[in-house]
């Protein structure tokens, strides 16, 4: 499958495409294939996320994952740039309970643009995150996106 990175304030982070759709991000990632037009696309929107100039990404996505997951998956896309919600209020709209939630944000496979960073525990804590670094990389996210201010 085709690869490429970029370098970004949280590392190197790669992407996959596959069949013209973005299928995973990736932390310390090297480029393999030479890039697609679709990830020459995908590496530029990234980077005008990190420099602020970009509040929603406009590419194809085919996470894999369940029906459920990918239920998540697009509640999560919904959630606008610089807001947040919490895994309650997702699994409220699924009529599920909060746990598998939380579940399905750590099985995202493309994190940043799936923003799995968007989702917090309840009370505004900040629950967790799969991706290299933790809830340290979540709040990096945050504050970039000047999300959930009143914990930043």
């Amino acid at each position: 499958m085709p690869t490429a990175a970029i370098d970004t304030p949280l590392g190197r982070i790669g992407l996959t495409e596959r069949d013209g759709a973005i299928v995973s991000v990736h932390w310390d990632s090297r480029a393999g294939d030479p890039e697609t037009p679709l990830l020459t696309e995908a590496l530029a929107q990234l980077a005008a996320y990190f420099d602020g100039d970009l509040t929603a990404f406009d590419l194809p996505l085919n996470p894999a994952g369940s029906e459920f997951q990918k239920q998540v998956y697009d509640l999560m896309l919904a959630i606008p740039y610089g807001h947040t919600r919490s895994y309650g209020d997702l699994a409220k709209d699924l009529g599920v309970a909060p746990q598998p939630i939380g579940q399905a944000c750590g099985s995202n496979p493309i994190p940043i643009i799936i923003p799995c960073h968007r989702v917090l525990a309840a009370g505004g804590g900040l629950g967790g995150f799969s991706a290299k670094g933790g809830v340290e990389t979540k709040v990096a996210l945050l504050r970039r996106e000047k999300a959930a201010g009143l914990l930043l």
